[in-house]
């Protein structure tokens, strides 16, 4: 067995989770790609390496809110006649067929607003914003909403667009209160805004609302940014981003408008000026709390100077007013409001949690108590998100936890870059749109693209996801007729996306083959008698070693590869034996008894990437799989796990394998090609 002392640490207990896609579509590679097959890989690895019963991977469909609304406002201008709970509900079923075609083992994908969460998911979040409220962490702050007098009517965040008003920010899509790059802002600051009912310039009305006191918890989310840093498992650019809204309040005035900045400056509340450095066209006026900045903004805004602000902590909003939502606590006078949407999707997987936890028969789960997952010292939470996300669950909600007091520990983010759609940023949103999850699937399968997917480092880059399938950009022009050729039409051209598809349809299933044909031609359709050479069980267990390190820190591009280069030289040593072997039965099963042990090893560490053939090849070797995935085997060959079972490798059966049987298959639009 390897030295314990070295190997990396696991929790008791884990909860994944996966980010919620909005309730008013289907999902686009983008959400299966860049957070959910990620997400997928870690909760089957910790499966397999802590025991199915001490994990739980949640995830649903978030159904509230201003995008909703819009969407569903939308298909009823299109003579959809079903009210918006059916619109909701369907799309719901649409995520969850993509997400289970693709393999995603969630232990549930609930609906923040559907049966059976939808009562957990109300109590806590009326139980938590009253608990806020007691202990004097809600502040009731009237604020304007955008208005169309056109239409006569309160506009919802996503009814509204217009520029971000964020110092740095490109940003030509922004909502009400924050754009599509996750910036944060008051109304009142988007620039142009434009009311999408009616096409005019809405005004601005003051309604009442909560927020949460934000600003209060600078010191302690420092404090955590440099617990973060010092944690392998939190990516840099959490921490990166995070410190970005760790400053004091700002406001970017140009250059060219110092004069008019001057001759009102006397009348600012107290303030420090930074001067512009080198080529910057900006002088900076910082302020010591967010009040005062708003303040002087007001000003500004009266004496007509230009200006932008700047990242920094505002109390973030907890309610508003529209009506799909989650009804809000009444508190003191104000009554009748609903949930913002980020803020109650940041709890949704504690009710999400909690639903299953009701649900479950007795023994499927090590505990039924929520708290034993999410405030117990032997547990964590692991929380998979895009980087646009980072302000939310990385600011707003550890700050959050600490007000409760509920004993809730403070979750591990894993952030993953964007990834693109032909080198461009791709949304169902903008101009380059994505193709939904589903259309791949017509000419890929499900691990061919999760391979590729988990392969393309995320945690290090962005990185664009180009399949040639959906490659409309021109390859070349045919000499012949001097028509374009498509990339997509061109023989010539690889597809990037099969780039780790040879590994499983050729390497790893051939060593798969090899040995259970092997087995039945010389080992009488049973394990091979002869345990694996010395060095080959080292192989085995330096690969799972360093498998079992990388995905420790969510390096699953890293992990593959080990699994990969292990597989390659393990197949390569079998061609070379059973060649050498050919006609000595003897010196034939002791190479396959080196396939055998190197065969288990890549089975078991590719299981969380590609688990459909992993299960299969070990339904063939005739092991029930909880058994056989599990870690508390893991340096253990067939021939000894059968022993451990209480069986020899005579008596352990192989499932007879059918002619040319493959274990991982190419595509039928592929042809043979892997």
């Amino acid at each position: 067995m390897p030295d314990t002392s070295a190997r990396p640490t696991f929790p008791k207990r884990a909860v994944i989770t996966g980010g919620m896609p909005y309730g008013n579509k289907n999902l686009h590679f983008g959400h299966i790609g860049g957070v959910f097959v990620p997400a997928d890989f870690f909760a089957r690895f910790l499966r397999d390496r802590i025991g199915a019963q001490n994990v739980l991977f949640v995830s649903g469909t978030d159904c509230y809110g201003s995008p909703i609304m819009e969407g569903y406002r939308k298909k009823v201008e299109e003579g959809y006649e079903g009210s918006i709970y059916d619109y909701v509900q369907a799309n719901h079923e649409d995520q969850k067929r993509a997400l289970d075609r693709y393999g995603i083992s969630l232990d549930i994908f609930a609906g923040s607003g559907l049966e059976p969460a939808k009562p957990f998911h109300a109590q806590l979040s009326h139980d938590l914003i009253t608990r806020l409220h007691e202990r004097g962490y809600l502040r009731k702050m009237s604020t304007r909403q955008f208005y169309d007098t056109k239409a006569e009517q309160f506009l919802n965040g996503r009814q509204v667009i217009g520029r971000c008003p964020v110092q740095g920010c490109k940003s030509e899509k922004a909502y009400a209160d924050e754009c599509d790059l996750g910036h944060q802002f008051d109304p009142e600051e988007l620039i142009a805004p434009i009311s999408q009912l009616t096409g005019t310039a809405p005004e601005l009305r003051p309604v009442d609302n909560w927020y949460f006191d934000l600003p209060a918890f600078r010191q302690s989310l420092e404090k955590l940014m440099d617990e973060w840093d010092a944690d392998p498992q939190v990516r840099a650019i959490v921490t990166q981003t995070v410190r970005e809204s760790l400053v004091d309040p700002v406001i970017y005035i140009q250059n060219k408008f110092r004069a008019d900045f001057e001759a009102i400056e006397g009348g600012l509340p107290a303030h420090e000026i930074i001067e512009p450095q080198g080529n910057q066209s900006s002088f900076q006026v910082s302020f010591g709390n967010w009040q005062d900045r708003d303040a002087a903004r007001e000003r500004l805004e009266e004496a007509g100077v230009r200006f932008r602000t700047g990242k920094t902590l505002l109390p973030f909003r907890l309610t508003g007013n529209i009506d799909w939502g989650v009804p809000a606590p009444d508190l003191e006078d104000v009554t009748g409001l609903t949930v913002w949407v980020w803020p109650e999707s940041l709890w949704a997987p504690i009710s999400f949690v909690q639903t299953v936890l009701d649900g479950a028969p007795e023994g499927r789960y090590s505990s039924r108590d929520w708290h034993d997952w999410w405030c117990a010292d032997d547990a964590r939470v692991f929380q998979f998100i895009g980087q646009d996300n980072i302000y939310f669950y990385c600011v707003a909600q550890p700050a959050m936890w600490e007000a409760l007091d509920w004993g809730l520990f403070q979750d591990t983010p894993i952030a993953n870059y964007h990834i693109l759609f032909m080198n461009k940023k791709a949304s169902s949103s903008g101009a380059i749109k994505p193709p939904m999850a589903e259309e791949l699937l017509d000419f890929y399968t499900p691990e061919q693209l999760r391979c590729h997917w988990l392969n393309l480092g995320l945690s290090q880059k962005a990185v664009s996801f180009s399949p040639k399938a959906f490659d409309t950009s021109v390859s070349h022009k045919n000499k012949k007729t001097g028509e374009e050729v498509l990339v997509k039409d061109d023989p010539r051209v690889a597809d990037p996306a099969l780039k780790e598809s040879a590994f499983l349809t050729n390497i790893f299933n051939r060593l798969a083959r090899s040995c259970l044909y092997g087995a039945g031609n010389v080992c009488a359709g049973h394990l091979p008698t002869i345990e694996a050479d010395a060095d080959v069980l080292d192989a085995c267990e330096q690969a799972t070693l360093a498998f079992e390190r990388a995905a420790h820190g969510f390096d699953a591009h890293g992990a593959l590869a080990v699994a990969e280069e292990f597989c390659r030289a393990a197949n390569k040593r079998w061609g070379d034996e059973s060649k050498a072997a050919k006609g000595d039965d003897a010196a034939y099963e002791h190479a396959l008894a080196n396939a055998f042990a190197a065969l288990r090893t890549t089975t078991l560490l590719m299981h969380a990437a590609a688990p459909m053939g992993c299960e299969l090849i070990c339904e063939h070797l005739g092991f029930d799989k909880d058994v056989f995935f599990s870690w508390e085997h893991a340096f253990e060959t067939p021939r000894q796990l059968a022993e451990a079972l209480g069986e020899t490798a005579e008596s352990h059966a192989i499932v007879e394998l059918p002619p040319r049987f493959d274990f991982f298959r190419a595509h039928e639009s592929q042809g043979k090609k892997g």
